[in-house]
């Protein structure tokens, strides 16, 4: 390795995730359960909107957070979902929620700092802070088979902090688990962040994919100040069916609407300027329209799943509060990669090995995650092939 190199880069290596999509995307007639995707196409309005604006010319530099129409329609959808007021000055709009996260950790945290994180979680998330030279604490959460949840131990995450913290990192609801936090739970971290001078990153990309009776997921933005150290995100891959359109939105305290036009001018110069017609497209009214099929849609993969487990002995799960994910738990499993090597090569369905959640805990190595944000008899055959793999 080239001494000019950073160790810290060059020892890092693709994620689980990643490895077993290479291994089995070329496999005929597989059923890819593998991405946290929809097998839904972007709907045409959508795509429409972006292509009459390339028509239109829209190929030009923009301000870099964002055309100020998309900025205002994202505080609406905000405002509209989780029922308080924000807002557009406090939207960035850098590219894709992965850059939005990348940024916030950019603005709270330097080289040798570390931050909390709840796991299981996205691999990309600890190592975004590891590319920054940051450390990734994880706190698991526990599995409670009684209660039929995952629980968060407080007293274990605020334990986990030291002078070095810099900011906690919670996905709610989350990737892979569904888990989801509650307003009181917010409440006291929120209040220890605040006297411990922590920021808190709030990943509620699936927040408007719950399965309680309310537009939204509790939400920080419910509990904090509009100058709270807060950093929401969030974006249009996954309530949209926009995967492929890398575009995500960044929540931050007023005060710093100057430094994320830098920022956003630095990372990436902003999202292309056509692409983000499409996105204002998917904030109309037949945006809201889409995203109520879909959580539909999702709602029914989600009870596909519970009643295949429910005639099973050895997988079982706790059912997901919000998101579009199974975190299987598969009785005698203790390697996950090599079990989802085999259901892709051998038994044509893609699983992402529970390995990839987290970095090291051998209780993950337990589990299997699948995606049910798909048609109802097209999962239900791959639930039976991975019962066929057991």
């Amino acid at each position: 390795m080239p001494t000019a190199i950073r160790r810290d880069i060059a020892a890092l290596e693709p994620s689980g995730l990643a490895r077993i999509f290479e291994l089995g995307r070329g496999v005929e007639g597989l059923i890819p359960l593998w991405l946290g995707e929809s097998d839904l196409v972007t709907p045409k309005f959508i795509r429409d909107a972006a292509i009459a604006a390339l028509e239109d010319g829209k190929t030009f530099y923009i301000n870099a957070r964002g055309l100020p129409a998309l900025r205002a329609a994202i505080a609406d959808l905000h405002t509209r979902t989780t029922g308080v007021p924000v807002e557009a000055a406090r939207v960035t709009v850098p590219g894709a929620a992965m850059l939005a996260v990348v940024s916030a950790l950019q603005c709270v945290a330097s080289t040798g700092d570390n931050i909390v994180v709840v796991a299981p979680i996205w691999p990309n998330i600890f190592n975004a802070a590891k590319v920054m030279g940051v450390e990734p604490r994880l706190v698991r959460l526990e599995e409670d088979w009684q209660a039929g949840r995952w629980q968060l131990d407080l007293e274990r995450l605020f334990a986990a902090c030291d002078g070095r913290t810099r900011a906690f990192f919670l996905a709610s609801p989350g990737n892979p688990t569904g888990w989801t936090l509650t307003n009181d739970e917010q409440r006291a971290i929120l209040e220890f962040a605040r006297t411990r001078g922590i920021a808190i990153i709030a990943d509620e990309v699936y927040g408007t994919l719950t399965y309680g009776v309310t537009q939204h997921a509790p939400s920080f933005l419910q509990v904090a100040d509009p100058e709270d150290a807060l950093f929401v995100i969030a974006g249009f891959s996954k309530p949209f069916a926009m995967t492929g359109w890398r575009m995500g939105w960044l929540l931050h305290p007023r005060s710093l609407e100057n430094a994320f036009e830098v920022s956003a001018q630095t990372n990436n110069t902003g999202a292309p300027n056509f692409l983000q017609y499409g996105a204002l497209a998917a904030l109309s009214p037949q945006g809201d329209e889409f995203r109520g099929q879909l959580l539909s849609r999702c709602a029914r993969g989600r009870a596909v799943v519970d009643d295949f487990l429910k005639r099973q002995n050895r997988i079982r799960w706790l059912k997901p509060d919000g998101a579009f994910y199974g975190f299987l738990q598969i009785d005698g499993l203790t390697d996950s990669m090599t079990f989802a090597e085999k259901l892709a090569l051998k038994h044509r369905v893609g699983v992402s090995p529970g390995s990839s959640f987290g970095l090291g805990d051998p209780r993950d190595e337990s589990y299997v995650r699948i995606c049910f944000a798909r048609d109802a008899d097209n999962l239900a055959e791959g639930l039976r092939r991975i019962e066929e793999g057991l």
